[in-house]
């Protein structure tokens, strides 16, 4: 049960308060310098002069509400292969997409069996004083359930290797994280995913058909000194279909970052009165 609401059977009062909650909120941005200075945290320094933002003027935003949304993550930065404004819930179609016609990115096509498109890209150098590395981010994508070949990856690379990895180690992208064509079956690191493609369901307050829990990624021993970070995301064998990564505000940094809450049950947000939509709109695939 979520932390933020497990009062909330309590009383009247205390599901006033949960309700009260603000919903996801997003502003895009294609500043490169806000989008780095949102997640940096104690213990780093990010040298403000190597920032470097690839993508579009609508790919990437700041974000808040994320608790009440579902995602587990207050506030923080959203990076997506589209278009972040149509992270915001509720989930009234089974097709959301951006398609800024952008290429793809050369690590990212190395963590897929398959070819990369339309990156979003945030790439800048740090120094830790601590030698080590951490912060907190969610996956979320429209590919959910029905395209799992289409496996539109996210990665993370500090001095060039990639550290997004699912909890069996495999880099984290849409066919490494999911529970089948459903999205109540079986498959890979299912117990970390969360389905949002049934609008009868009442289950989480975004777009995105299925996201994964909170994870924190670690990078111990890095030793203390400048390195690179590169955070890059995409579709992958087309240009459709908006995959996305939430990163947590201010827990890019050399200790473990706290929390903001843990990814609430969809019984309690539908008492919440956190709801989809009926309709779903059909979808069709741009061949490659």
């Amino acid at each position: 049960m979520s932390k933020m609401c497990k009062n909330l059977l309590i009383g009247a009062t205390a599901m006033l308060g949960c309700s009260q909650a603000m919903a996801l909120s997003v502003t895009t941005t294609a500043d490169g310098s806000l989008l780095a200075n949102t997640i940096a945290g104690s213990g780093v320094t990010i040298d403000g002069g190597s920032i470097n933002y690839v993508g579009s003027a609508v790919s990437s935003a700041t974000f808040t509400g994320g608790i009440a949304s579902g995602i587990g993550i207050e506030e923080g930065i959203l990076m997506t292969s589209g278009n972040a404004n149509l992270a915001v819930g509720p989930n009234t179609s089974s097709g959301s997409t951006g398609n800024n016609g952008l290429p793809g990115d050369a690590d990212l096509t190395g963590l897929i069996s398959g070819t990369s498109y339309d990156a979003t890209i945030l790439e800048f150098e740090f120094t830790t004083t601590t030698g080590d590395l951490f912060f907190n981010f969610v996956f979320a994508s429209e590919e959910y359930n029905e395209y799992l070949s289409y496996i539109d990856p996210f990665g993370l690379f500090v001095d060039g290797v990639n550290y997004a990895l699912a909890p069996d180690s495999q880099p984290i992208s849409v066919g490494t994280i999911n529970c089948g064509s459903t999205g109540a079956g079986t498959g890979p690191n299912c117990d970390y995913f969360n389905n949002n493609a049934n609008a009868d369901l009442n289950t989480y307050d975004i777009e995105y058909d299925g996201f994964s829990d909170v994870f924190t990624a670690e990078v111990l021993g890095l030793g203390a000194g400048t390195h690179t970070m590169k955070f890059a995301i995409s579709d992958a064998n087309d240009y459709i279909l908006d995959s996305a990564v939430f990163i947590q505000a201010g827990s890019f940094g050399g200790e473990p970052p706290g929390g903001d809450g843990e990814v609430p049950e969809p019984g309690i947000l539908a008492l919440l009165g956190i709801g989809l939509a009926g309709m779903t709109i059909m979808r069709r695939r741009k061949q490659v």
